[in-house]
């Protein structure tokens, strides 16, 4: 477990001049704060935040701060340690194992569903995906990492909806926070890491427009393998 600095990432002053808003408001805001910037990667897995720090930049007291911290230790985000402040609990191999598993499972899946389905229907999958890419585009280099990663998110959504199964559809959103959390950290620790994610992306696209059923899960399951080594973990998705 290591500790690691948080002040340098933490906004300076109040997020808005308006008043402090009632408790429970306050409380989601501290919440949707700290959580955004977990999942971002800003506060990455090993970080101690401190209540003070988090209730200084949002011009808050502490009080709601430390309700959303004991919110995101349930939800397994934090640690909390009583005097010293709250640890980001880091993504565990097990867990990016876990996830990338499901992941490679329900997406392989869907763009099956989605080629067999006919090249009317490819095409039309395959042109909401070139939306997200063009976004994907612009927003590389932006700095707008969570616009990003809901982009990213929203690609290979895409896909899983157009299988037309809503069991799988909502299995996979169950991933989401997760998902975007491991985007967030591999591109924290590769500062190119969002550029690859595009070019994958783009195989991808083109592979499931040359309905290439092969190609299309070579290439999902490279691209996978990509953000588990981008965390600095193995991962061998060869089993699929």
């Amino acid at each position: 477990m290591s500790f690691h600095g948080t002040a340098s990432r933490l906004p300076v002053g109040r997020v808005s001049e308006r008043a402090d808003p009632p408790h429970t408001a306050a409380k989601e805001r501290a919440l949707a704060f700290v959580k955004e910037q977990i999942l971002t990667g800003a506060y990455p897995g090993g970080e101690l935040i401190s209540e003070g720090q988090v209730a200084a930049a949002l011009g808050l007291s502490r009080t709601p701060v430390r309700e959303a911290f004991l919110r995101l230790e349930v939800e397994g985000l934090m640690r909390l340690f009583p005097q010293r402040g709250a640890l980001v609990v880091p993504v565990s191999p097990d867990e990016v194992r876990s996830v990338m598993e499901a992941r490679l499972v329900i997406e392989q899946f869907s763009i099956i569903k989605v080629i067999d389905a006919g090249r009317a229907r490819s095409e039309a999958v395959v042109e909401r995906l070139n939306e997200h890419l063009a976004q994907q585009r612009e927003l590389v280099g932006s700095g707008a990492m969570r616009q990003f990663l809901d982009s990213d998110r929203a690609f290979h959504t895409t896909l899983v909806q157009a299988s037309g199964n809503p069991i799988l559809a909502s299995v996979y959103d169950s991933l989401r926070d997760r998902q975007i959390r491991m985007i967030g950290e591999s591109a924290m620790r590769d500062p190119g890491r969002l550029k690859a994610i595009v070019a994958e992306h783009e195989m991808i696209a083109a592979a499931v427009r040359a309905r290439d059923t092969a190609g299309s899960r070579d290439t999902l399951r490279r691209h996978l393998a990509g953000t588990v080594l981008a965390i600095g973990l193995a991962w061998d998705p060869g089993f699929a």
